[in-house]
């Protein structure tokens, strides 16, 4: 019989066993950054951008030039020139005077604001009238308003956005420290499984849904997986593919052969090689998971049902991921009333998949081998292990499944 522990006490043995493990740093180019936990923080080291720019085609004025213009009595200032894009300008302007300069041209020297050409018109004779008055640094963006030397960019642990990979081209980064990718194994078990590629030569057979399905999920956690295919209830065959796995992986997933079946010998085979940490979890799904250390290593013996395969990953493996690469889970959530009372009885914490509409909460009717259960809901909810139902409009807290 399983000697089950509460979820958050396994949540809390995942950290004090694990929770330091982290991963190596790696450069990567920019090209390749998307995605990728910063291992260093990033400083400016240089004024950016390195001169003061309009952000408007326009003319660059004085303040006080403009005081008392109107609609009905303009100002005319003498246009003493244009700036050139990419060019730097070298010239000045004074009171009574005006200068063009294009969106993201360098202001000339002097220049208090910028009004927009759709503000002004011609005056002939080189003369430009201006119609209404301005505020100081209108229309103007300034040396080192962006970064400026010293100062702290992106701080080491973000996630890459891509506007953090334009940040870094604009400081002229092409390489970027980054946190090296956890190599994630997973191995599916059992002698009912064939590849999702293939037909189902017989009754009784059934396409591995967890392989691909886990390999997705790690990835989108930050990692990359490393697939050992399909290994059938065989125990010198799992033994073997579990050794080479943890030889080459810093985590290590085995689907299937978690339960007490005299076939199920993953328990036996993860004590031989190193040390059963946990084996079952008061939950629903995901109660026979098991979790262990192999040569220092983390290793998950996750259902072989794939909605409690799924649960046990979004719940125990995403974070450990996260913490591999010094990077915290964010969850959205929402908060929604019940659309009609459920029932569980079963003495466990329960993730329950529910579908969003009409402002409740839905649940769905959900069995660990039907996937599509999971598929067709838009978050979940979690019953405590104490309650036996929750009642229609009770407010409940719905974790998004986003990806």
């Amino acid at each position: 019989m399983l000697k089950t522990k509460p979820v958050a006490e396994v949540s809390q043995i995942i950290r004090e066993r694990f929770g330091k493990m982290r991963t190596q740093t790696e450069t990567v180019s920019l090209q390749q950054a998307l995605e990728r936990v910063l291992s260093e923080n990033v400083m400016a080291s240089a004024y950016i951008p390195n001169f003061d720019r309009s952000t408007v085609d326009g003319y660059a004025v004085k303040v006080n030039d403009l005081l008392d213009c109107s609609d009905s009595s303009p100002v005319c200032l003498k246009r003493m020139g244009s700036s050139r894009m990419g060019s730097h300008t070298e010239f000045r302007i004074e009171g009574g005077q005006c200068a063009y300069v294009p969106t993201g041209g360098e202001v000339p020297a002097g220049t208090e604001a910028m009004i927009m050409i759709e503000d002004t018109s011609d005056g002939g004779d080189e003369t430009v009238r201006f119609h209404k008055p301005c505020s100081p640094k209108l229309n103007m963006i300034f040396r080192g308003e962006d970064m400026q030397p010293g100062t702290l960019v992106i701080p080491a642990g973000k996630r890459l956005k891509i506007a953090d990979i334009g940040t870094l081209a604009a400081m002229g980064l092409v390489k970027v420290p980054v946190r090296r990718k956890p190599q994630v194994g997973v191995i599916s078990t059992g002698d009912e499984l064939v590849p999702a590629g293939e037909s189902l030569a017989q009754v009784g057979m059934i396409r591995d849904v967890n392989s691909p399905m886990l390999s997705q999920a790690i990835q989108v956690s930050g990692g990359e997986p490393r697939l050992y295919g399909i290994v059938p209830d065989d125990r010198p065959a799992i033994l073997g593919h579990i050794q080479s796995a943890i030889a080459e992986c810093d985590l290590l997933l085995v689907s299937g052969g978690t339960s007490m079946d005299v076939k199920d010998m993953l328990t036996s085979i993860i004590s031989e090689l190193g040390e059963v940490i946990v084996h079952g979890i008061t939950v629903k799904p995901g109660k026979p998971t098991i979790i262990g250390c192999i040569q220092g290593k983390p290793v998950f013996g996750m259902p072989g049902n794939p909605v409690s395969a799924y649960f046990t990953f979004h719940t125990f493996v995403r974070p450990l991921l996260h913490s591999f690469l010094d990077t915290l889970v964010v969850d959205r959530k929402v908060v929604a009333p019940l659309a009609k009372t459920f029932i569980t009885n079963h003495g466990r914490e329960e993730f329950v998949p529910v579908i969003l509409k009409d402002g409740a909460a839905h649940p769905v009717a959900s069995k660990s081998g039907l996937i599509t259960t999971v598929s067709c809901a838009d978050g979940f909810m979690r019953v405590p292990r104490d309650r036996n139902e929750v009642l229609q409009g009770e407010l409940v807290e719905v974790i998004f499944l986003d990806r």
